[in-house]
C-alpha cells in the first residue's frame, strides 16, 4: 500500500548560487556527511546537491510533514541500495514519521528517483508500506 507520494523541482542554478554564496554552511546544514563526500567528487556539483536536496523535499512531502513537526533537513539523507539504486535513510524526526504513518504488522519502503536536465533538477519519493510475511509455523 502507498503511504505517501512527494516530488519536487529544484533551480540548480539556484543551488549552484548558494554554494558560491554560503559554500560549506549551507552543505552542512541540509546535507550529511556522505552526501556531500559524493557530491563534491562529481564535475556536475551543483547538479548533484540539486538532485539531493530535491529529494529530500520530495520526501518530506510524501511523509506528510514537510519540513516541520520536527522533520530536518539532515533527518533525510539520500543514500544507494547495493544495486546503485537510491533511497532514503531516515534519522530523527523523519524516522519518528515514518513509524507512526506505518501500520502495524507492515514494513516502510522509501522509493526514490532523481533526475536532472540543466536548468532543473527532479526527484520523485514513494513511501510504501509492505506486508511483513507471518513467521512459518512449526
Amino acid at each position: 500500500m502507498i503511504l505517501g507520494i512527494g516530488s519536487d523541482l529544484c533551480d540548480i542554478d539556484r543551488i549552484e548560487k548558494s554554494l558560491a554564496r554560503f559554500g560549506e554552511r549551507f552543505t552542512h546544514r541540509v546535507f550529511s556527511e556522505g552526501e556531500r563526500s559524493k557530491s563534491d567528487r562529481r564535475a556536475t556539483r551543483a547538479a548533484s546537491y540539486a538532485r539531493r536536496f530535491a529529494a529530500k523535499e520530495a520526501c518530506s512531502k510524501a511523509l506528510g510533514t514537510g519540513l516541520r513537526a520536527g522533520v530536518f533537513w539532515r533527518d533525510m539523507e539520500v543514500v544507494n541500495l547495493p544495486s546503485g539504486a537510491p533511497t532514503m535513510r531516515l534519522a530523527g524526526g523523519a524516522a519518528e514519521r515514518l513509524r507512526a504513518m506505518t501500520p502495524a504488522g507492515y514494513e516502510a519502503i522509501v522509493h526514490v528517483s532523481m533526475t536532472d536536465d540543466p536548468p532543473m533538477a527532479q526527484a520523485f519519493v514513494v513511501i510504501e508500506a509492505r506486508l511483513i510475511p507471518a513467521p512459518p509455523s512449526q
